[in-house]
């Protein structure tokens, strides 16, 4: 009951992101058609190219066939690619998510055991290491992580690439090194974030009474840590990965442009700044689904680490 329940308000949320959607950047004034052709156009060229978009029907009648189409895989032809939508978020989704994924790697390695070390070490200087320096990652901004990255890493000690990228197909070690400035500067902050969280939450769980009673037991402090407290403390930093998921799935806007990464985010701002609506209502509800796809796999998850969890 518990799933199915998760699963039917996951469909009545997708329903609701795809209005939304369509109906949001329908109504924002400006033409995508004289964005394209320019104001110098002849009214046989706009009309025709008005008929080709469906841009004369009624909107009810456009949002049906959006819908539609995006159950049948086409989701309409981008106006400034000249390329169905579908293809287009592909090829980009394709680097977007080995970046995404190597910066949630590099999230995770870091950020769980250092938050764990933080917790343990709360009283001493090991552990107001750890917190001092999570408030650095907390206050440097991602794009000023990437260019101090791109200038060390890059410039003077000429290890990684210093912007552009490489396709997996052409050389994946050097793929690897193009993408790995830019997934680091996404980490650093995002890493902070979870080592906050996760000490928090550990120190919260270590005064209620059943981290008490099991070390009245006679288990040492690391077993309880970890076979007791952890299980306990991770859910509410799951929640916190779930966000970061679905954020650096979404594509990374500010990074991507200041590597020259062609990924999703880098594609929105060239999309909305060309009035590129199909696309744009493409890449939206994209990274709507993914966000209502992480929330809903995260419940599941929740229940796995905690069968007491309920629906509400």
């Amino acid at each position: 009951m518990y799933f199915m329940r998760k699963t039917f308000a996951m469909i009545i949320t997708v329903f609701l992101v795809s209005i939304i959607t369509f109906f949001a950047f329908e109504l924002i004034p400006g033409d995508p058609v004289l964005a394209k052709l320019g104001i110098n156009a002849d009214q046989a060229q706009i009309e025709a190219l008005r008929e080709e978009l469906n841009i004369n029907k009624p909107l009810a009648g456009r949002y049906i066939s959006w819908v539609s189409g995006i159950f049948t895989g086409d989701m309409g032809k981008s106006i400034r690619y000249d390329m169905d939508v579908n293809d287009i978020i592909g090829q980009r989704f394709s680097v977007t998510f080995q970046l995404s994924i190597m910066s949630i790697i590099i999230i995770i390695i870091f950020g769980i055991p250092l938050g764990i070390l933080a917790a343990k070490y709360d009283d001493n200087i090991f552990g107001f290491l750890i917190s001092f320096i999570t408030q650095i990652g907390l206050a440097i901004p991602s794009f000023w992580a990437g260019i101090l990255l791109i200038y060390l890493f890059g410039l003077i000690l000429n290890l990684f690439t210093a912007g552009g990228y490489v396709s997996w197909s052409q050389n994946p070690l050097e793929s690897i090194k193009s993408l790995f400035l830019p997934a680091l500067a996404i980490a650093i902050p995002n890493i902070a974030v979870v080592i906050r969280y996760l000490k928090s939450s550990i120190l919260e769980e270590k005064d209620k009474d059943y981290t008490k009673t099991a070390l009245a037991k006679g288990l040492s402090s690391n077993q309880v840590l970890i076979f007791h407290i952890l299980r306990n403390a991770i859910i509410p930093v799951i929640t916190i990965l779930a966000m970061i998921i679905a954020k650096v799935l979404a594509g990374s806007i500010v990074i991507e442009q200041v590597f020259t990464i062609p990924g999703m985010g880098r594609l929105l701002i060239n999309a909305i700044s060309t009035r590129d609506l199909p696309l744009v209502q493409g890449l939206v509800f994209y990274i709507s689904i993914i966000v209502v796809m992480i929330n809903f796999l995260v419940d599941i998850v929740y229940k796995f680490i905690d069968p007491r969890i309920k629906l509400d």
